[in-house]
């Protein structure tokens, strides 16, 4: 069996509001530490990937779940999407209302296994056949994203994780970019684009333009620089770089390699990260 010092790294979205900083660190460590405890507790790097993300999700500051920012109809569609790197399973979601929680949805999705992605009704009626809770819609408005609509920004949290037995996970969720027509999905939901795990190589969440990322397939795209430059930082720096150039878009991604050495890059003014590795005591939130 292949044994591996786990690693957890998460983010916070490249869309971050430059504002409140402390109260961005709090959220990133809490996440850091709820990923990090399914990890330490002998779970997987699912169960990590979807505690860290589901954290983000709850947290009204973040661009997420319940702090999703607004459709130009003042309503919540979230999009996320999970891939566990040693078979490729997936599972993705879209244009989902009502569902606070979508990692979950995706997870249940993955484990399931008959399909990959489901959007609008149809991933509504997954979660019910699958057990995910829903909630009224409402619930995930919040006044500060209200208030938030006619700045039009954006953002998106993800984690990636590496268990002790060596598979890798990877996982994104948002709520999209404030102000977009209903119906309008995001790189989030798009394995390859937001989200991509591979075990023997490594993982990648993706933020930012969700345009110009679908445009690059930029979290796969990054797996192959890392490759071939055999660093993720390098390759995190390089991919930032595809993403900006051929993209024509702003954000950022983290990334981990199969031997848990983290990476991360942004183009914007503000990504949240949070790293945890053996011996650490507390997250290390490097912002």
């Amino acid at each position: 069996m292949t044994s591996r010092v786990p690693a957890l790294i998460v983010h916070g979205g490249a869309g971050a509001d430059l504002a409140g900083r402390d109260e961005l660190r709090a959220g990133m460590r809490d996440a850091a530490v709820a990923g990090w405890r399914a990890l330490v507790q002998g779970g997987t790097a699912i169960d990590a990937v979807e505690a860290a993300v589901r954290s983000l999700e709850d947290h009204p500051r973040f661009n997420a779940g319940r702090g999703s920012v607004l459709t130009s109809e003042g309503t919540v569609e979230t999009d996320a999407s999970l891939m566990e790197g040693d078979r490729l399973r997936n599972g993705a979601v879209a244009s989902v209302i009502g569902v606070r929680n979508p990692i979950t949805l995706a997870r249940r999705i993955l484990e399931d296994g008959r399909h990959s992605l489901f959007v609008g009704p149809g991933a509504v009626a997954r979660a019910r056949a699958l057990g995910v809770p829903l909630c009224d819609p409402d619930e995930l408005v919040t006044d500060r994203q209200r208030a938030r609509l006619a700045a039009l920004q954006a953002g998106t949290v993800g984690a990636v994780a590496l268990d002790r037995h060596g598979t890798i996970a990877a996982g994104t969720s948002t709520g999209g970019t404030a102000g977009k027509l209903p119906g309008r999905v995001g790189d989030s939901a798009l394995i390859g684009c937001g989200t991509y795990a591979e075990s023997t190589l490594g993982g990648v969440s993706c933020t930012g333009d969700g345009e110009a990322i679908i445009r690059v397939a930029l979290a796969r795209r990054t797996l192959e620089i890392l490759k071939s430059v055999g660093d993720p930082a390098h390759a995190a720096e390089i991919a930032q770089s595809v993403l900006v150039e051929e993209g024509r878009g702003e954000g950022g991604l983290i990334v981990m390699d199969w031997r848990g050495r983290m990476g991360w890059a942004r183009s914007t003014a503000l990504m949240p990260v949070a790293l945890m590795s053996p011996g650490w005591h507390e997250p290390e939130v490097p912002f």
